[in-house]
C-alpha cells in the first residue's frame, strides 16, 4: 500500500474537532500533515524523514488549501473526514512524502514515527498525534 489518496475537497472536521488557524509557509493541500515553524511561526508540511527534527512531528492535519502566505486550519484531534478510503481499525502514520499518510507497513527504515490516528470506518480518522521520537 501506498499514501492515502485524498480529495482535498472532502476533508471535513467532525463535532469534536479541535483546531487551530494560521498562516501557510508553503503552499499545503487539505488532508496533509503539518507542523509549526518555531522560528516562522508558519505552518509547515511533515515529514517522517526530514532532516529537521521538528519537521518529523506532525502537529495536525489541513482542513482547507493555502498557499505561502495564506490563512490555513489546523484539526488538532478529535473525528475527521478525510476525504479518502480507510481500512477501519488501521492505524495511519507520517508518511516520508511531506504531508503524506500512510500504514504502518508503508514507514520505512530510517524514519521516524509519529501515529496520525486510528480509521473509525471508511471514512473517519480519528485523529490523535503521537510522536515516540523513535526511528525505526
Amino acid at each position: 500500500m501506498a499514501d492515502l489518496v485524498i480529495s482535498s475537497g472532502l476533508v471535513v472536521a467532525g463535532a469534536d474537532s479541535s483546531a487551530v488557524s494560521g498562516v501557510a509557509g508553503e503552499t499545503i493541500a487539505a488532508g496533509k500533515a503539518v507542523y509549526q515553524s518555531s522560528t516562522t511561526k508558519k505552518w509547515m508540511l511533515a515529514d517522517s524523514n526530514s532532516a529537521t527534527a521538528e519537521a518529523r512531528q506532525a502537529k495536525g492535519i489541513a482542513l482547507n488549501g493555502a498557499s505561502l502566505n495564506q490563512p490555513i486550519a489546523i484539526h488538532k484531534g478529535g473525528d475527521l473526514t478525510i476525504g479518502a478510503t480507510l481500512t477501519a481499525g488501521q492505524a495511519l502514520y507520517l508518511s516520508d512524502t511531506p504531508g503524506g499518510l500512510c500504514p504502518l507497513a508503508d514507514v520505512g527504515s530510517g524514519e521516524y514515527l509519529c501515529l496520525i490516528g486510528l480509521a473509525k470506518s471508511t471514512t473517519v480518522l480519528d485523529v490523535s498525534i503521537q510522536f515516540p521520537g523513535v526511528a525505526l
